[in-house]
Order: C-alpha cells, then structure tokens, then sequence
C-alpha cells in the first residue's frame, strides 16, 4: 500500500493506492497554520479499515517550507561571505545581516588567501552580540575545496557550539555564488521549523503502528526519504507544483505536449509536459526573486482559483485574496465558480444562490446578469490563456527549444490541456475549446496532486568534477572530495565509472538502490589543461541522475 498527500492552499488531498488501483481518496480543508493536524486528518481517514503493516511508503507534498519563507517566520539568521576576488562584496549582499571575510578559492579548488581566524572569530562575536543561532556559510568555489568553509564551521562552533551552521558546500555544489549563498541562506533559515514538523510527523506516524518510510515530494518532482530533508528543506518549496505537474504525468502517461492546469481555490498553477516530460526551469527555483540551485519544474503560479472573488466596476474585475467558498458552497460573496455554475447551468452545490448573487452584483453594476457572467468568464479565460501563452515564448526563447526543434524537425505544438483541481471541470473544458486543444479531465483530476506525490519515484543527481593535474576529484552533491589513483591515464570512461559509484553509494544510503541501475548520464564534457606548449592534465565534467518519473509500480489509474 502507498499513500499519498498534498497539503493544497485550501485544501489537502489524500490517496491510498494498492499498487494497482486508488482505493481511498480523502480531502479536508487545509489549515496553514496547523498543518501537522490537517495532514494527521487525512492521513488517519485514509488508513481506516486498512491494515497498517500493509503501508509500504507515504509520500508528502507540503507548502511548510514556502510559508516559512513567504512569511519570513523562519529563525533569523546570519549569513557569512567568503567572496575572495572579482566582484565588489557588496554584490553579494542579497540579506541581512550579512558578513564578509577574506579567504579565497580558485576555480580549479586551490587556496589563493588563507583565512584571517581572528577577523572569523570578530564576526562570530558580532553574530553573538546580534542573539542569532543559525549561521549559513558560503565560499566562492566552495564546491571546488571546502577547505574554507569547513575552518569557518570549526571556527564557528568552537566559539558556540549550540550555533547551527550550514555550509553552502554541503547544500549546493553546483557552479553559481550567488545561487549558493541564497540557497544556503534560505536553508539555514528554514531547517529548525522543517526538523519540528518532521519530528512531529514522523512520531504520529509512528504512533499509529506504521512502519512505513517516509518521504518528501521535491520541487523538481522526485521523492527523497525524510531524513535527507531534514539536511536540504529548501529542496521541498514548491512540492504543491511539482505534485501537481507528477499528477498530470500520472492522469495523462502519453507523448503529447500538455499543460497542466492545477486550478485550486486561492491560485493556479501551470506547468508544461513536452512530449510527456515536464519541462524544468533552466535556471533553479526562484525564490523572492533569486534565483537557486533547487531543481525545479518550470512552473508559473497566479492568484486564481475557483474560490477568487469576482466584482463589477469598469469592467470585470477578477480579486486576489480569497474570502470563504463560493455562494454555491455557502460563502458570501461570489467567486469565479459561481460565475461558471451561472453561465452554464453547471448544478454545482446550490445554483440558484450562485444566480442571486451575481443578480444583486449585475444589478448593482447597472448590466444584466447574463452580460455579467459572460464578461468575467471571459476575463477568467483570457487571463489563463495569457499566462499559458507566456510560458509557451519563455519555452520558446531558451536554447533547449532550439535543440528540440532541430531533433523533431518541427515547431510546438500544443495537444491538450490536462485539468486538476475541484475548478478544473467547470473551467478546463472552455479553456480548451477556446485555445483550439482537446480537454482531459480524469475522475481522478480532483485529487490528482497527492496521486502525483504517491507514484511519483526517487530521483537523484549529482556532478562530479575531476582534475587530473591535481588529482583531486569533487562530488557536488555531497561535497565529498578525493584522489583519484590513474592521474596519468585517467579517461572520460573513467570519470563516469566514478560518477555512478558515487551515485549508486548515496543511492543506497538513500533507500534508492532499486533505480540506481537506471541512472543515465546527462553531461560529459573534457578539456586539456595547457601550460606552456604541453597538455599537462584534463579536466572532467560528468552528471549522472535517477531521473524523475512514475514508480515502477504504477501502470495507471
């Protein structure tokens, strides 16, 4: 047995699958400032009459480590800068308190300043002074040598050894200061309220005698086991997304280029499916407008759902912030599912308070109802297809598209448009006809999010970088550095022979050594390193991942 649950804005979904069909589906009202309690609901619906040694798995998808962030309630927390030369220090000054030393790593990970100790020890005095606990540590080149950095953290606890310090080595390997600080940064600040949920989780879990592995849905649509986590929290903001764009993958299992229109109450999400795959942002998760190094799906969020208030001024106005459910469902004021249920008599709750509603609206406004509800649909639709149409060109302006169009001889062509969501049957249907596209609502779609979390596999990706003038190798997944034994006869055969065996090591201190042997390789590059007029070494570049997609088990719903 697997479960399966997304924490929504509004609402949370649930799914007990039996490896070859849902048998449970369960949906409660999402509570952001308790959402251990609303997840516990689900969960406890979802286990009844079923016998609990029988779960195998039980995947989340929360938004914990987004409204940390969104609302900026995460612990307050110092960032320490070893910028080394380049660009004045004050470009990396992207929060605060930021501080910054002397220190410096080339490219290739060697030492070109040491660390000035007392001048580590001074702002370790300051950050004192200041009341902070989390310290988050990032060196240009880091990835490279984390020689720096792990001094700094020595040096750090040994001053306060009830100081959290994460290390941007540790939690970002990859190329790109900038991103690895904020990566950093954003989690150091997070991972004390994300040890907290989990803790409290994982011991209700438990409580209820199973014994299930637990993992967390990440932003770029594969699971890991809640205990990786707890290390890199950041990777989880914009699991809802992600489980969401895995949903679509689930409902739709074709080659077809899709978009997947998650409508929820309060926001919709939208992700794009090229030949069945989901389409990932080039450049990492973007959070309060930095970018990261999160893998993540191309995803665009907008403020409308089924439940967003509709007015009538100059024209249609379609509001952001949700104020209670539709009329239809007993709120107050109308909303655009009550437009839908008026304008197409779709019998959704009660119709007939939806039609009164937008009558004393319609009134009001001085135009008929009838002229009402159609120009807010409308305006529903037209913003929809905008930000579809947005994410076509962005798609269409990266070098990838280039690649994709020469490989398949053709231009993009979108086929259908894939609706999950409670809204998604009232609007899904007209969106399509409206852009020319074939619609595909599943009896499933309303849940498809945490059907999305629970089939959705593991997934694993690292790069390592090996110089053989030096010897040394470095594992940016990990931060793991090594020497490597054949410096002279050291070939690119050779550098992805050692990048699956890292990957297969943390593959199994992961629980993932059933899809370690489908790992693919997705860089190889080699450069000579040239002094004078001889080649004196190579360098190595290789990335190897355990793809996102669908569980072995999983042959649809």
């Amino acid at each position: 047995m697997l479960i399966g649950i997304d924490v929504g804005g509004t609402y949370t979904d649930g799914v007990l699958f039996d490896g070859q069909s849902i048998i449970r589906v369960v949906k409660h009202p999402s509570r952001q400032d308790d959402l251990k309690t609303t997840i516990l609901q689900v969960l406890d619906d979802l286990i009844i009459d079923c016998p609990v040694d029988r779960i195998q798995r039980i995947v989340l998808s929360t938004t914990l480590v987004t409204n940390v962030i969104a609302t900026d309630s995460g612990e307050k927390t110092a960032i320490l800068l070893l910028p080394g030369p380049g660009l004045p220090w004050e470009a990396y000054q992207m929060v605060e308190p930021c501080f910054f030393a002397r220190g410096s790593i080339d490219f290739r990970g060697r030492v070109l300043e040491d660390l000035d100790v007392e001048e580590i020890k001074d702002i370790a005095a300051q950050i004192k002074e200041m009341g902070i606990n989390k310290i988050a540590v990032a060196g240009k080149f880091s990835n490279r040598n984390p020689e720096h950095e792990q001094r700094v953290y020595k040096i750090l606890k040994t001053f306060n050894p009830d100081w959290d310090v994460v290390l941007g080595s540790e939690v970002a390997g990859a190329l790109n200061f900038r991103r690895r600080l904020i990566t950093t940064y954003y989690t150091a600040m997070t991972r004390q309220a994300w040890e907290d949920f989990e803790h409290e989780i994982l011991e209700a879990i438990q409580e209820r005698g199973i014994s299930a592995s637990v993992h967390i849905l990440k932003a770029d649509g594969g699971t890991m086991p809640a205990d990786v986590a707890r290390k890199k929290p950041c990777e989880t903001i914009f699991s809802g997304p992600a489980a969401s764009t895995m949903g679509g993958v689930a409902l739709v299992q074709s080659t077809e280029n899709t978009v997947v229109l998650d409508i929820g109450g309060t926001t919709t999400d939208i992700s794009l499916l090229i030949d069945g795959e989901p389409l990932y942002a080039s450049r990492g998760a973007k959070i309060n407008q930095q970018y990261t190094h999160i893998k993540s799906f191309a995803v665009r969020s907008i403020a409308l759902g089924g439940d967003s208030p509709v007015a009538y001024s100059q024209g249609p106005e379609i509001h952001t912030k949700r104020l209670g459910p539709a009329v239809c469902f007993g709120g107050n004021v109308p909303t655009v599912i009550d437009v839908f249920n008026v304008r197409h008599e779709m019998g959704i709750g009660n119709q007939q308070a939806s039609y009164e509603a937008l009558n004393v609206l319609a009134e009001t406004a001085k135009i008929e109802v009838d002229k009402l509800c159609e120009e807010l649909e409308e305006a529903v639709l037209g913003r929809l297809r905008t930000n579809i149409e947005q994410m076509f060109t962005e798609w269409e302006q990266e070098p990838a598209y280039r690649v994709w169009e020469v490989v398949n001889a053709r231009k993009f062509e979108l086929h259908n448009i894939v609706g999950i969501g409670a809204a998604a049957e009232a609007i899904v249907p007209l969106l399509a006809k409206n852009m020319g596209v074939e619609p595909v609502l599943h009896r499933y779609s309303s849940v498809a999010n945490a059907l999305g979390a629970c089939v959705a596999r593991p997934t694993l990706f690292l790069r390592i970088h090996v110089d053989t003038q030096t010897g040394i190798y470095t594992n940016d997944q990990t931060g793991l550095t090594g020497q490597i034994s054949n410096r002279r006869a050291f070939q690119m055969e050779d550098a992805q022979l050692l990048a699956q065996q890292q990957l297969s090591e943390l593959a199994s201190q992961q629980d993932m050594e059933d899809y370690a042997s489908e790992a693919e390789i997705t860089l190889a590059e080699q450069f000579n390193v040239i002094r004078g007029w001889d080649t004196r070494g190579k360098i190595f570049e290789v990335g190897i991942q355990i793809a996102p997609g669908l569980i072995q088990e999983f042959k649809g719903a």
